[in-house]
């Protein structure tokens, strides 16, 4: 897979002719899935290669900040999924003021001439350029073949970011996994934090979530694995007396996760984070690249009245965790 940012293309750059597809592709679901899968059958017939046009920041996010809908995939895993699924080309489009003032007519050009597309796989609802004027008549009558994916639904029900949001708000990771087609996970590096959750005496890692706010708010039982050395490796090295929890997939850690903005102490400036606790570990993951798997939901993030109650807090939704997976010895992957 080659990565590809419009902004940054040279002005004599070629690409060879293309299949092209294009959208968010936020939490790249089982929708998206269908859509990349229809556009490498299109592109094998005509002897093609395989492009799919993402936005970053996401349109919404461009138009509303921090009141856009929450992210389901950072712009690092959207690519990562897509890379899986196999595509040849991932052309990443800055939008911005230029962008987003592109006529339908401009927008076309641009797929013609700097991505050299020949034929297209769009969502049924796609819409593009200045006031979302363009949709895929527009691009038929411009010339280009057009295949136009229908829906497709699970349980009944579309099968689409937003609803993905709304199952991740309401913590059903179940569900979630299916339109997913995967279990639910983040990934981000262990960053420094404010070392509060050491004076509880509960140590935690604080991950780096690459977007403005996530869909899940709570406490989670959580599978990490380290994207760059064997997590439990290094914890062995760090403090042989101190191996953790085994996690359900090879070389993970078993955790409890929080997702929130910590109410229960007292901030200026309030912020989402990820964080985890390794019960019995002690090691230095700080600057390691985490996934973090969420496997089941606890409850929300509480307000509490006092450190020594949030304190007392952790302590018993750590029991409630270690439960779980006491009582869970396989998690389907």
């Amino acid at each position: 897979m080659q990565l590809l940012r419009l902004n940054a293309l040279a002005p004599n750059f070629q690409l060879p002719p293309t299949s092209v597809t294009i959208g968010n592709f936020d939490g790249v679901h089982l929708g998206h899935q269908a859509m990349v899968s229809q556009l490498k059958d299109v592109a094998k017939t005509q002897n093609l290669k395989t492009l799919v046009m993402i936005f970053e920041p996401q349109p919404l996010e461009f138009f509303k900040g921090y009141e856009a809908p929450p992210r389901i995939t950072s712009l690092r895993e959207k690519v990562e999924y897509l890379t899986e699924l196999g595509v040849d080309y991932i052309a990443i489009a800055k939008f911005d003021n230029q962008f987003r003032s592109l006529s339908a007519e401009h927008f076309a050009d641009l797929l013609k001439y700097k991505l050299n597309a020949h034929t297209l796989v769009l969502g049924d609802d796609f819409h593009f350029g200045k006031d979302r004027q363009g949709n895929s008549a527009f691009l038929k009558q411009y010339g280009f073949e057009v295949t136009d994916l229908h829906t497709v639904e699970l349980e009944g029900e579309r099968v689409s970011s937003t609803r993905i949001r709304q199952v991740l708000q309401s913590g059903n990771l179940s569900l979630a996994a299916k339109l997913l087609g995967r279990p639910y996970s983040m990934i981000g590096r262990v960053q420094y934090g404010d070392q509060i959750g050491r004076t509880l005496n509960f140590p935690t890692i604080n991950v780096r979530m690459g977007r403005h706010r996530p869909c899940l708010n709570g406490i989670y039982a959580v599978d990490v694995v380290c994207e760059s050395i064997p997590l439990t490796e290094k914890v062995k090295t760090d403090h042989p007396q101190k191996l953790g929890v085994q996690g359900y997939q090879k070389q993970a850690l078993f955790g409890a996760g929080h997702v929130g903005t910590r109410p229960a102490i007292k901030q200026e400036h309030p912020e989402w984070r990820l964080e985890v606790h390794f019960p019995d570990v002690s090691a230095n993951l700080y600057g390691l690249l985490m996934r973090v798997t969420f496997l089941d939901y606890l409850h929300g993030e509480l307000n509490y009245p006092s450190l020594e109650a949030l304190q007392a807090g952790i302590d018993d939704d750590v029991v409630k965790l270690l439960e779980f997976r006491k009582n869970t010895p396989n998690f389907p992957f």
